[in-house]
C-alpha cells in the first residue's frame, strides 16, 4: 500500500492536497489512514470533520498516561531512562477517527524540550510514524511539517513519494530546496512537486523555470472553492470539481510511479 508524505511551507495548501488525495483513494475502496503530523493541525477540518469533532480528538502527544505507560517514563520524564522502541501497533486502530471513509490520526506536537528533542513524546510520535510506514497495509497519507521532524533514516526511505507543495514565489521555492536537502540527508530521492495557487500559465511557467529539471506532478489553480469548503466545514473534494480533477491527475501520476 502507498505511503505518501506531503510537506511544504506553511500556507501553501499542502493540507488541501493531502485531504483530497485521501478522499480519492477512499472512494476507490482503499483503506486510508490520514495522519496529521503538522503542529498547525488542520487536516481534520479539510477532511470534512466539524470543528467540534476535531476539538474532541486528543492528539497522541497529549496522551500523557499512554506515553508514560508505553515508554516507561513519568511526568518528570526528562533526564530519566525510558524505552525508545515503545509498543505502538494498536494505536492507529484505537485512536484514529473516521469520516467519509478516511481514518484520521492526530499526532499533535511536542511543545517542550526544543525541536528534535529526545523525549518520551517525540520518541512515541516517531515510533508511530515508523510503524505506519513499515508495517501498516493502509494507504497512509501524512500531512507533515516542513522540517520532516518525525521521520528518520530507515523510515523515510520507505515512503513511496515525498510531495512538496509550492506556490509561485521565491520563499516557497527556497523552502522546497531546504526540504529536498533534509530528505537527501535521510536518503530520500523520491521527491516530487505540486504547484498550488496557480493563477495563470505565467505562474506555471515561472515554477517550471525556477524548478527546471525537478519532478513536477501537476498544478492546482487558485480557486475560492477551497476557502468556501473551509467555511462550510466540508472537504474540498465535495465542493470543487476543478480541485478534484486536478488532484486526481496528480494521483494518477503517483499511482503510475508506484507500479514501476
Amino acid at each position: 500500500m502507498l505511503k505518501i508524505a506531503v510537506t511544504g511551507k506553511g500556507g501553501v495548501g499542502k493540507t488541501t492536497l493531502a485531504s483530497v488525495l485521501a478522499g480519492l483513494y477512499a472512494r476507490e475502496g482503499r483503506t486510508v489512514l490520514a495522519v496529521d503530523a503538522d503542529p498547525d493541525a488542520n487536516l481534520g477540518l479539510a477532511l470534512g470533520f466539524t470543528e467540534e469533532e476535531v476539538l474532541a480528538i486528543t492528539p497522541i502527544s497529549k496522551m500523557n498516561d499512554l506515553i508514560n505507560e508505553r515508554t516507561g517514563s513519568d511526568s518528570a520524564g526528562y533526564g530519566r531512562f525510558f524505552k525508545i522502541n515503545p509498543r505502538v501497533d494498536d494505536i492507529p486502530d484505537r485512536f484514529a477517527v473516521a469520516k467519509n471513509g478516511v481514518k484520521l490520526l492526530l499526532m499533535g506536537t511536542v511543545e517542550s524540550g526544543g525541536g528534535g528533542c529526545v523525549c518520551p513524546e517525540h520518541v512515541m510520535l516517531k515510533r508511530i510514524i515508523s510503524h505506519l510506514v513499515l508495517n501498516r497495509d493502509d494507504v497512509v497519507i501524512m500531512d507533515m511539517e516542513a522540517g520532516l521532524e518525525h521521520l528518520g533514516r530507515g523510515t523515510a526511505d520507505m515512503v513511496d513519494r515525498f510531495i512538496v507543495v509550492v506556490e509561485p514565489g521565491t520563499r516557497s521555492i527556497q523552502t522546497y530546496h531546504k526540504i529536498k536537502q533534509l530528505a537527501a540527508d535521510l536518503g530520500i530521492t523520491r521527491v516530487s512537486i505540486v504547484g498550488n495557487k496557480v493563477r495563470s500559465t505565467a505562474d506555471e511557467d515561472y515554477l517550471r523555470e525556477r524548478l527546471w529539471g525537478e519532478d513536477i506532478l501537476g498544478f492546482i489553480r487558485y480557486t475560492d472553492d477551497a476557502i468556501e469548503s473551509d467555511k462550510r466545514e466540508v472537504s474540498a473534494l465535495d465542493t470543487s470539481e476543478a480541485i478534484q480533477k486536478e488532484i486526481n491527475f496528480i494521483k494518477e501520476k503517483i499511482d503510475s510511479y508506484a507500479t514501476h
